[in-house]
């Protein structure tokens, strides 16, 4: 089995896998107040609550995008599972080629999604991630990841507008029933959700023009995409994305 680890500003998706398939996976929260042996116990009674053993993980990789948590995980894979884990980096063999400026610069979990998105769904493609930010990748008919764009993500914007709005709250981000509400919890909803909608609709087709390929697929993952799902937008939503392009990079690197 594989142990996959997906450190995010938000969460911590964890799965195992077995035979290029997920098994079972988790979310933990990013507390960076966690310590190497509170996060090496938390795993060990998932994974043996779960009717799995540590003995039968053969690798473990992870990718991150919080450097302040990497030593803490690191450290708790090594003691407590015994292995050493694969780093995803634009320094190991992705099975793509990264045109980013420069390529150390471009983030794990976006890499795990392009070679994800690619080896599962073929390009070229465009990625959109919604987490903590939004993220778009695009990788061209020659599997070269080429670049993309960020933008905040819709918590994120949430939050930072009832932090500086003083009479607007943080309200649950569900779908509004309608696009012109009537009271203020509504349209807060229906500015964040149709809004960010309308900022992937838009980086899509804008993306979708410089290509000049008709062929190209739209993939989503992130815990908020189905906020903002639209068959008319997006081609596939895949929750699981990340994990799945982190175990096509241990494939590539065991």
């Amino acid at each position: 089995m594989i142990l996959a680890l997906d450190v995010g500003n938000t969460n911590i998706k964890i799965a195992l896998a077995k035979n290029d398939s997920i098994i079972v996976s988790w979310r933990l929260s990013s507390k960076q107040s966690r310590t190497a042996d509170e996060f090496g116990m938390e795993l060990l009674n998932l994974i043996k609550h779960n009717g799995c053993s540590i003995e039968d993980i053969e690798g473990v990789i992870i990718s991150s995008v919080v450097p302040s948590l990497n030593y803490t995980i690191v450290h708790a894979i090594t003691y407590y599972i015994g292995l050493k884990p694969i780093i995803v980096s634009s320094e190991i063999k992705t099975g793509i080629t990264i045109k980013y400026n420069p390529a150390s610069s471009l983030g794990a979990d976006r890499i795990a999604n392009a070679v994800g998105a690619y080896y599962t769904y073929g390009a070229p493609c465009i990625v959109i991630d919604l987490g903590t930010a939004t993220t778009c990748g695009v990788v061209n008919a020659n599997g070269e990841f080429i670049g993309g764009c960020i933008a905040p993500g819709i918590i994120t914007s949430a939050e930072a507008l009832s932090a500086k709005a003083a009479k607007l709250p943080l309200v649950e981000l569900v779908r509004p029933e309608k696009a012109i509400a009537d009271d203020t919890i509504q349209n807060v909803q229906s500015g964040m959700i149709i809004g960010f909608r309308g900022l992937v609709r838009e980086i899509v087709k804008e993306f979708k023009n410089e290509l000049n390929d008709t062929n190209v697929k739209v993939i989503a993952t992130g815990g908020l995409t189905e906020l903002i799902q639209d068959d008319n937008l997006i081609d596939v939503l895949d929750r699981a994305l990340t994990l799945k392009g982190l175990i096509k990079l241990y494939d590539l690197n065991k």
